[in-house]
């Protein structure tokens, strides 16, 4: 959820600065990267007060998440606003994101929409992803969908998941562009191919642009109708924890769509995703266990109690009991 693209790029002011200076920085900007944070503030705490934007950026940074320093957001937000009035953008980002979620400052989704702009005009993807999805829902400010395709298609087209997987979704609807299902697919599929990420936000986007890709694939919207490319789609999603994605794989293993017909693997995802309290696959499961053997019903049992979030699901050679 929070900006870490500078993760952290300071050595790059090192050639505008002092010697003295540049070897702080690069101090610092080292000690970031390895983990020692008490080093880092070492660092950067000087350089900060002196009024280094880089600096307060990172600071800001190190409070809000607690990195080397007791976590406090209001200490957060006051380091993103000093760097963010010098025209940092990502600490207009973060301090925008601060404002949206009223964390370390007051809740105000107008204000956080005009850091995000700040932001955006000056190329920063996530900012410019946060500000489309607000005029797309009118957030802060008034809801305008084709300006909220503009702004998801910059961040998009630099690559930003989020951006990708919303601009879908306005093709898909047809909402602030001419409805279009090839197009929809065409940005599912640049967020999904992304695959695993580190940020748990971004994370979540992709998978959920995985798990449509396999309803468009399943239902032929805007591609030709495929069902082993939907399970295939519905995989990578079930994998990553995705619970109607674990249905609906389980649907197709149940009527063998896609894949080959196996009850057991059936009854194992709709096992996992019963446990996130998905009805549906609920019921499903108390009716195929009417349809397995003890043997089978004990197998699926098993691997689905065994299987982890982010592990490959069981395959078909590693069922004994079926057929």
């Amino acid at each position: 959820m929070y900006s870490l693209n500078k993760a952290i790029v300071l050595a790059a002011a090192i050639t505008l600065a002092s010697p003295a200076l540049g070897q702080s920085v690069e101090k610092g900007t080292e000690a970031y990267n390895n983990g020692n944070y008490a080093t880092a503030l070492k660092h950067f705490e000087p350089l900060a007060e002196e009024g280094d934007a880089d600096a307060q950026y990172t600071l800001g940074l190190m409070y809000d998440l607690g990195e080397g320093v007791t976590q406090d957001a209001s200490t957060a937000a006051e380091w993103y606003r000093k760097a963010a009035e010098q025209g940092d953008a990502d600490a207009q980002q973060s301090l925008g994101l601060m404002y949206e979620y009223g964390k370390g400052v007051p809740q105000s989704s107008s204000t956080a929409a005009e850091w995000y702009l700040r932001a955006a005009e000056q190329g920063n993807a996530i900012a410019q992803t946060d500000l489309g999805i607000m005029y797309a829902s009118g957030a802060g400010i008034p809801q305008n969908a084709s300006t909220a395709v503009e702004w998801l298609r910059r961040a998009a087209e630099q690559g930003n998941a989020r951006a990708q997987f919303n601009l879908g979704n306005m093709y898909r609807t047809g909402n602030g562009v001419l409805q279009s299902a090839s197009t929809a697919v065409e940005w599912y599929r640049r967020a999904a191919e992304q695959g695993n990420t580190d940020g748990h936000y971004t994370l979540g986007t992709i998978v959920d642009a995985q798990y449509i890709l396999g309803v468009m694939y399943d239902l032929g919207e805007g591609v030709t109708q495929n069902s082993s490319t939907a399970a295939e789609w519905y995989q990578k999603a079930a994998e990553q924890g995705h619970a109607d994605a674990q249905y609906e794989l389980g649907v197709s293993y149940y009527n063998g769509e896609g894949v080959s017909r196996n009850l057991v693997m059936a009854n194992v995802l709709n096992n996992l995703a019963a446990a996130q309290w998905h009805e549906q696959a609920r019921q499903n499961r108390d009716a195929i266990a009417n349809e397995l053997s003890r043997e089978q019903l004990t197998e699926g049992q098993r691997m689905a109690s065994e299987w982890r979030v982010r592990t490959p699901l069981p395959t078909l050679q590693d069922i004994s009991t079926w057929p």
